[in-house]
């Protein structure tokens, strides 16, 4: 039960998690986010004691000639006080929780029997001076998911004051004395014990986490790691894979993680850096997956309807090629792994591909007219919605060339208005759609980010958040 509580300043932070080499994100934990964790982890501490249900304790003690049993029932916490806590980092070892000075107090039902007499009531027990020392390690299983283990733990009690309820008269003292010892004992050996339980359902929890989470029906994100927490005194620094894979697929990307430092935390708990890379290996699983693909026909196209007639109006190559007037399908694709760049402030997506024009004829084949390069220079504009990070594309620029052609030669810079006017209109409404959904960020269950900042740096994007436990 006490383990559960301890355990939790670190299931609010640590995610399961995989790494190869350089990530593709880093999440540090600042002292600030500790802070909150113990802060949260001591509260549900004290709910979970007054709701605990506590086994009788019963046995034996030395009395002169004879023996004094006792049994004590009905344990209930009415209180509990933690006026001193901390938390602390031990770099290249751990979490270290300390809890001073903690008092309880406890109603229970007593009995004591010797063979001279016997009595029974209730009493309420005041225990005071309640020391608890334990430290944490955050090892790996074989699956690269991070777990707790306690590496020590020491708890010492001090002063036990019972008050006893019923008629005792001058045996107040003698009863007092025999039931101290087993409240003592108790507490001696089964509060660490307690502790190792409870983290055995903390790994039960983040053993539950999936690594892998998906996007949408193209592509899932990787968010596990296989080396251990970085612990130093003010922070600690989780390595992420942070690669995003075509669905089901999970060849390593083309593409080789650089090197990247988060600046030292300042007034956030949390902070997220997602690489170049992480954003790279994202736009190389939706190219491989054809996400970036688009077919406009005269049934999809929102704005108007293209036909060889409104090309004929602006190329007259076009009018004499196809005097009647037919429906125009145009299929954009890109060529290449559209490029992802991170500078300050900045945060850009090249796109290089090609766009096909066809004539749709009455039997529903196709007749190409021409084929254009197309080189396409978007900003992504983002932001944070319900625990995921929101991308939308704006066209910066737009550069396009001919490279072949059935109509015959043609200057290009005639389709310049149109062009733009349908990538406006409805390839970046379209992509800006499937961006609508967002990239799930790696976090817990009740846990959710508050006041969330981001940064573009040269290199990576910085979320600096607070964090909300709800209980």
């Amino acid at each position: 039960m006490m383990a559960k509580t301890c355990c939790s300043l670190l299931v609010l932070s640590l995610f399961s998690l995989q790494l190869e080499a350089n990530p593709g994100l880093k999440v540090r934990i600042s002292q600030k986010g500790l802070e909150y964790a113990k802060e949260v982890g001591l509260e549900i501490l004290k709910q979970n004691m007054e709701k605990e249900q506590f086994p009788d304790l019963s046995g034996y003690e030395k009395f002169g000639l004879g023996n004094v049993k006792y049994n004590i029932s009905r344990i209930r916490v009415t209180a509990v006080e933690f006026p001193s806590a901390s938390i602390s980092l031990i770099p290249g070892t751990g979490i270290k929780l300390v809890i001073g000075n903690a008092s309880l107090t406890i109603d229970m039902n007593w009995n004591i029997r010797t063979w001279m007499f016997k009595n029974t009531g209730r009493s309420t027990v005041y225990i005071s001076k309640v020391f608890v020392t334990a430290i944490f390690s955050t090892p790996l299983d074989n699956m690269g998911r991070t777990l707790i283990s306690l590496t020590s733990c020491r708890t010492t009690s001090g002063d036990i004051d019972i008050k006893l309820n019923g008629k005792i008269g001058f045996l107040h003292n003698f009863f007092i004395k025999y039931l101290k010892k087993p409240i003592h004992r108790s507490l001696a050996t089964n509060s660490c014990p307690n502790i190792r339980s409870g983290i055995q359902l903390i790994d039960e929890d983040l053993q539950s986490l999936n690594v892998l989470m998906p996007i949408d029906d193209l592509a899932e994100i990787d968010y596990s790691l296989n080396s251990l927490p970085a612990v130093f005194r003010p922070y600690i620094d989780l390595d992420l894979k942070g690669i995003v894979y075509p669905g089901g697929n999970y060849t390593v990307p083309p593409f080789v993680a650089a090197p990247f430092t988060v600046p030292d935390p300042s007034d956030s708990m949390l902070y997220l850096a997602f690489s170049e890379y992480f954003f790279q290996t994202s736009s190389f699983a939706y190219y491989t997956a054809g996400a970036f693909n688009i077919t406009i026909a005269e049934e999809t196209c929102n704005y108007f309807n293209i036909s060889t007639e409104i090309f004929g109006s602006i190329i007259p190559e076009v009018a004499q090629y196809s005097v009647t007037p037919y429906p125009v399908m145009l299929k954009l694709m890109a060529t290449e792994t559209p490029i992802i760049s991170l500078q300050q402030d900045s945060f850009t997506l090249e796109i290089q591909g090609c766009m096909e024009v066809f004539a749709v004829l009455p039997d529903s084949t196709t007749q190409s007219l021409f084929t254009m390069n197309i080189a396409a220079n978007t900003s992504i504009a983002v932001n944070i919605f319900d625990q995921k990070l929101m991308g939308s594309l704006c066209l910066n620029r737009l550069q396009y060339s001919l490279t072949h052609s059935n109509v015959g030669f043609f200057e290009v810079s005639l389709l310049e208005n149109i062009l733009s006017y349908i990538l406006q209109t409805e390839v970046i409404p379209s992509a800006n759609a499937k961006l609508s959904k967002g990239f799930p960020l790696p976090n817990l269950a009740n846990v959710t980010f508050t006041r969330p900042h981001i940064t573009i740096v040269q290199g990576y994007l910085l979320i600096s958040t607070d964090v909300h436990y709800k209980h």
